[in-house]
């Protein structure tokens, strides 16, 4: 078997092995042994450096919000010139018909979990892309600072934007201090898109993939409101949990602003032309 040095290294006696979906990073797998099933991802240990880590450490932090579903973090490492990060096997069910309210409620929970400042004790990662989450006092001056002007130099660097571009995000930036509402920095999900979150076998929904932080609040909703995949049910518990302050649909647009980014430089096309979209008015 193409894993066995893997499965040697984990002390595994595998059964079964069954290819399942892991985003367009990585290869995962369904891993079945007589006492139990497992969700093993693997990579290249050198293309992204402390990957699988750095996940590892994001679900545990989200696991301290006893009110969300979070797979249990069985181990992680590097063998082989291959990092892997092994994890329970939740497996795959039809919603049950709270799971969108207690997600919901969940999230505003996780949400309730505060910190000194805005980041996180180290860096980490956003899908494939590096993201720096260096500690600071101010949510304006982070989310300039450390999610949307470095992924618009990148922009920028790829001719993807241009000099007007550049300066009309500036602008924005600038603004953000208008715009976001002062809130305690909150534990977040960081990619909270409905692709992240798996239905179990019980019915429960589980958050997966966290590139977490803390940051505003409203980032995981905004997230949430980008490609679809939520309820009302979602959004109703949420809000009975703990409300919105006003005018937070006015804001999506800028909370989205750092997903647009990072989806411009994975994938660019339409994505890009979302981002001149939001900046346009600067």
């Amino acid at each position: 078997m193409q894993w066995d040095f893997l499965f040697e290294h984990l002390k595994l006696s595998v059964t079964g092995l069954e290819k399942v979906s892991g985003g367009d990073i990585n290869e995962a797998f369904r891993v079945v042994t007589a006492s139990r099933d497992y969700f093993l991802k693997v990579n290249d240990a050198a293309r992204f450096p402390d990957l699988f880590l750095r996940e590892a450490e994001g679900l545990e932090k989200l696991r301290a919000c006893k009110m969300l579903h979070i797979p249990k973090v069985m181990g992680y490492g590097a063998v082989g010139g291959l990092q892997y990060l092994l994890l329970e096997w939740c497996g795959h069910g039809q919603p049950s018909r709270n799971a969108q309210q207690c997600l919901g409620a969940g999230l505003a929970a996780l949400h309730r979990i505060t910190a000194p400042s805005f980041g996180f004790e180290t860096d980490n990662y956003i899908g494939s892309l590096p993201q720096i989450n260096q500690p600071s006092e101010s949510w304006p001056a982070f989310y300039a600072q450390y999610r949307i002007l470095p992924l618009a130099a990148q922009l920028r660097s790829s001719g993807d934007l241009n000099s007007t571009d550049i300066k009309r995000i500036e602008k924005c930036c600038l603004a953000f201090a208008e715009i976001f509402p002062e809130e305690p920095p909150a534990l977040l999900h960081g990619d909270l898109w409905s692709g992240n979150y798996i239905i179990g076998a019980e019915g429960d929904a589980f958050l997966i993939d966290p590139a977490v932080y803390f940051g505003h609040r409203e980032m995981d909703i905004g997230m949430t409101r980008l490609f679809g995949g939520f309820s009302n049910d979602f959004y109703e518990a949420y809000h009975h949990a703990y409300p919105l302050q006003s005018g937070w649909q006015h804001r999506i647009t800028y909370t989205q602003l750092y997903p647009l980014l990072v989806h411009a430089l994975l994938f660019g096309g339409a994505y890009t032309g979302r981002v001149k979209k939001i900046i346009s008015q600067f």
